[in-house]
């Protein structure tokens, strides 16, 4: 059991290095969350939207031709794989700044149902793919009337 007031330290005995390591702790923990830009696991930027009948993917993949694109679908469970390819440099070019990444990709989404994959529908328009995802007829939920007595 403590007796009598706790004692504060004065401004003297404070430690200038220990509030400043306090400081950039919080700091760092405060916007150690935030991501600035994509990372590698982040490519394809995807959007993914759904119904009661259907799905709907949006995948972002510039420079990526349409035929280098693999699209699977398992259950509820679509993944999409691909390439891009890096730029093509000349003899004596210098990279200033390489942001878009290259090389080999792989993403994949679980959605709230299964898909039926005989409906699935694909498109691809000005770097953007756009999957259609049909849930089968047995899965969709049914509306029932209720009848008076």
């Amino acid at each position: 059991m403590m007796q009598g007031p706790v004692p504060i330290a004065s401004p003297r005995q404070m430690d200038p290095f220990q509030q400043m390591w306090r400081a950039q702790s919080e700091l760092n923990r405060a916007i150690g969350s935030l991501r600035f830009a994509p990372t590698q696991a982040d490519y394809p930027l995807i959007n993914v939207w759904a119904s009661a009948d259907h799905a709907v993917l949006c995948a972002e993949v510039p420079g990526v031709e349409p035929d280098a694109l693999d699209v699977s679908v398992h259950q509820d469970t679509v993944t999409l794989r691909g390439t891009r390819e890096p730029e093509a440099l000349s003899e004596g070019d210098v990279v200033h700044r390489a942001e878009r990444t290259a090389g080999a990709f792989a993403r994949s989404f679980t959605l709230p149902f299964h898909v039926d994959p005989d409906g699935v529908k694909a498109s691809f328009k000005h770097g953007v793919l756009t999957l259609e995802l049909p849930r089968p007829e047995s899965e969709r939920p049914k509306r029932i009337k209720v009848q008076p007595s």
